[in-house]
């Protein structure tokens, strides 16, 4: 297995390259591994997804509980592995770093931090947000390998979809030394191009939203660097699942597993 300082340098050189990467959210071990055996090059955890997978909703999972499962993500795959860590898991300033000194110990290469406080998903004023975000990096800057620090404007998923204030804080996360930038919620291709051309860092969108159709081409050629899905993937089986569930319980037939993988490949993936 490559060290973690190899997957962290394995993980900054994708970001460098013309065409954008796509870094797809398991939400378990056994997503991890799946995603690995098709050919991706990079994971991300997702928040909501594990939380899915648990039966809890978003944001309740509690630090603890993210750094053990994130841990067992990272032991179950070769690839580099970055980390949804919310907002640092606290509003101060230690917790924040303290929080990413921590996922830095399972053996990850990267993680973001969201400008939004919990429990009510309200944006942090902007001077705050970017102090958090420089103890972020803060703490990244002091592993001794090059740990990827994402930072993220919420403007868009908390219905404040103001383009001005997320490429101002965007800006300002720069400033305070994030290597990748991230507004998630972003829907056309104008404003897109509108956060690419306003920073000079790496961009990550998120792509799995409904209503919005652009492929991993058409974001290179905006620009983009980097494409997660988020709770996508999760939910897209869990929604494979409730169809399933609902066509027996409803109808009393069976017809859903004709669409099913097939046992023994799925056995050999992970064999």
């Amino acid at each position: 297995m490559p060290s973690q300082q190899q997957k962290a340098e394995q993980f900054r050189a994708l970001h460098q390259r013309a065409e954008a990467f796509i870094i797809p959210n398991p939400y378990d071990i056994g997503t991890a591994r799946l995603l690995e055996h098709v050919g991706f090059e990079a994971l991300a955890t997702t928040s909501a997804g594990y939380a899915f997978s648990i039966g809890q909703s978003d944001g309740t999972v509690n630090r603890g509980q993210m750094l053990t499962h994130i841990a067992e993500l990272v032991a179950a795959t070769n690839l580099p592995v970055s980390a949804d860590l919310e907002n640092g898991f606290g509003d101060d300033l230690d917790t924040v770093a303290e929080t990413f000194r921590l996922a830095a110990a399972t053996g990850l290469v990267g993680g973001s931090i969201e400008d939004v406080g919990r429990p009510h998903n309200t944006l942090y004023e902007i001077e705050e947000a970017t102090d958090r975000v420089r103890a972020a990096v803060e703490t990244a800057r002091a592993q001794p390998f090059p740990f990827t620090l994402t930072a993220r404007a919420e403007n868009y998923l908390v219905g404040r979809p103001d383009l001005k204030d997320t490429i101002k804080r965007l800006q300002a996360y720069q400033e305070a030394g994030a290597d990748v930038l991230y507004a998630p919620g972003l829907k056309t291709a104008e404003d897109i191009s509108a956060v690419v051309h306003s920073v000079d860092r790496p961009v990550n969108v998120i792509m799995g939203l409904q209503g919005v159709k652009l492929d991993r081409a058409a974001l290179s050629k905006l620009g983009v660097k980097r494409i997660s899905v988020g709770s996508a993937l999760s939910r897209a089986a869990l929604g494979a699942f409730l169809r399933a569930a609902r066509e027996m319980r409803e109808q009393g037939s069976f017809e859903f597993a004709d669409e099913a993988w097939n046992y023994a490949e799925l056995n050999e993936m992970f064999n």
